[in-house]
């Protein structure tokens, strides 16, 4: 999962321009609305509405905009209704991409996407032509001041924990079946330990690695993708050399 722990540590220098830029809350407040929606707005019995309930209080958004969020995807006030559509496709270097959209207006966003994949040398594909490299699972970072790779493991192999990486200088990542995500908080919680970025992720089977040219030509694909509104997330199956990721830090 090496290649993995270097794309978050690039994610991770971008969510502030996202949050400045107030992209961020958008994509937080279409999943809020959309998880009460399908399930409900009780937190309590919709697991997918409290992960995003979470994540929104992890990045400062008011609860009044959270409760505006739920009662809009409830039907309690009147809004926008979004559609969850996923894209398939390829990038530069032939590397897998799945885009994850929440619309009102599906002929615009799939010409969007369409527009800025042509303009940075990636295609779409058809429905199932990458998806079957992804699988999803439980994410959550654990910074390495609160806990170390040891202690995670044994604290939370009972609680689902199917993989640890600890490739990352400041984090480690947790990885569980989505099922699980929930009992995995809670046994950090009852021990006391800080977590971050706890989400529902697609990871691939295989990493392709890439050198810093063609790195770089995937990453402004996916920052470009991430910054239209309609996107909630883009996952990808680009590993990062050391010396690539030397270069594009430099």
């Amino acid at each position: 999962m090496s290649g993995h722990s270097k794309w978050a540590t690039i994610k991770r220098k971008k969510a502030a321009t996202d949050q400045k830029r107030g992209n961020l809350f958008t994509k937080l407040v279409k999943e809020i609305t959309i998880s009460a929606r399908m399930g409900g707005g009780d937190p309590s019995g919709n697991p997918r509405l409290r992960l995003a309930i979470d994540t929104a209080r992890m990045n400062s958004m008011p609860m009044d905009n959270i409760q505006r969020a739920i009662k809009k995807g409830t039907g309690e006030l009147e809004g926008a209704s979004y559609d969850e559509i996923t894209y398939e496709g390829y990038g530069p270097a032939g590397i897998a991409l799945i885009i994850e959209t929440a619309t009102d207006n599906r002929n615009r966003t799939v010409a969007e996407i369409r527009h800025i994949m042509s303009r940075n040398n990636g295609s779409l594909g058809e429905s199932g032509s990458v998806g079957w490299m992804f699988h999803r699972k439980g994410s959550i970072e654990v910074p390495k001041t609160a806990a170390g790779e040891d202690q995670l493991m044994e604290l939370l192999l009972d609680a689902g924990l199917e993989d640890l990486d600890g490739d990352d200088e400041a984090y480690c990542t947790v990885l569980c079946d989505v099922r699980d995500i929930e009992a995995v908080k809670k046994a950090l919680e009852d021990a006391g330990i800080a977590y971050e970025n706890a989400k529902i992720d697609l990871v691939p089977e295989n990493y392709i690695e890439l050198e810093a040219e063609d790195a770089g030509k995937v990453i402004r694909l996916i920052d470009a993708l991430e910054g239209n509104d309609d996107v909630q997330a883009v996952y990808s199956n680009m590993e990062i050399s050391e010396k690539a990721m030397n270069t594009l830090n430099g």
